[in-house]
């Protein structure tokens, strides 16, 4: 029951997280505003949920802290390209790109991890990196918004593993909230540098108000959901899981935006090859798992 409970809750995660890209698009705030609300309003509420209602405390060390601090900036600008592909594209490409991550940690995790390189998934690599290039090439018109789409893929892998590196440091709900709320810091003094501060109060109230509902419904509540589903579930169907986002998303635009959202056929059957081949590739590690730890 508990497990099947857990399911749900996974899918029902999944489907929130691929949502953002609705909302994403629905607000009308360009995509560097949209990014630093979302982080300021995601950190805060992280902090009263774990200040006053789990009453755990903040406190990490410096060294972590700092660590945390750089994880977050990738994030920060991880979502800043994906509501920028967004908004220069549509969220069809926005979210087909983020098939790209598993090329990206294919390429990440050996070196960062120092093992070694796994052949199914160059192979799986090759296959996604063909099927974007029919994509780029049906879609060219779309070209800054697929240039965005491959930095969201390729700052979030690199956030996702360095944040392996880092896990059991301290709290998953700390590590969740000083990343956010870093990021909050990092894309304020970005956007100081490059002058575009005094934009971020060009703002109406309902793009606030659904800024406020991304920050906390879709954002705070979906990640440390997704914490405490590692309880009863493998990380294996968490990940597996997950790959489904841009299927949500992707299947949502069509049915809310309707024309703006038609692709051609080659890109639906580029997009469904790619996300096949990571479910395929991570079915055939879970067996290869099992293979090894199965006594002889």
């Amino acid at each position: 029951m508990f497990k099947n409970s857990a399911l749900f809750r996974l899918h029902l995660i999944v489907f929130l997280w691929g949502f953002t890209a609705i909302l994403g698009k629905l607000i009308h705030a360009n995509a560097h505003i949209l990014s630093f609300y979302r982080m300021l309003f995601a950190a805060f509420f992280l902090f009263v949920f774990i200040r006053f209602f789990k009453k755990e405390s903040l406190k990490v060390s410096k060294k972590l802290f700092i660590q945390l601090s750089v994880i977050g900036g990738f994030m920060a600008f991880h979502w800043f390209c994906f509501f920028y592909s967004i908004k220069v594209s549509n969220v069809s490409i926005a979210l087909s790109c983020l098939s790209l991550s598993t090329l990206f940690a294919a390429i990440l995790e050996p070196i960062i991890f120092k093992r070694k390189v796994d052949v199914s998934e160059v192979v799986m690599g090759v296959v996604i990196v063909i099927c974007m290039g029919l994509i780029f090439k049906t879609e060219f018109h779309y070209k800054e918004g697929i240039f965005y789409g491959i930095l969201t893929a390729l700052f979030g892998t690199v956030f996702s593993v360095f944040n392996g590196k880092i896990f059991g440091k301290t709290s998953s709900g700390n590590i969740i909230f000083y990343e956010i709320f870093s990021g909050c810091i990092i894309l304020s003094v970005f956007y100081l540098l490059t002058g575009q501060i005094t934009t971020l109060n060009e703002i109406s109230g309902r793009d606030l108000t659904l800024i406020v509902i991304l920050a906390s419904v879709f954002t705070a509540f979906p990640m440390l959901e997704s914490v405490n589903l590692m309880k009863y579930i493998s990380p294996f169907t968490l990940i597996l899981t997950v790959n489904l986002e841009p299927v949500y998303g992707i299947i949502l635009a069509f049915f809310i935006f309707g024309e703006s959202e038609q692709m051609s056929p080659i890109f639906y059957g580029a997009s469904l090859i790619m996300i096949l081949a990571i479910i395929v590739n991570g079915v055939l590690k879970a067996r290869k798992s099992t293979a090894i730890k199965a006594p002889n």
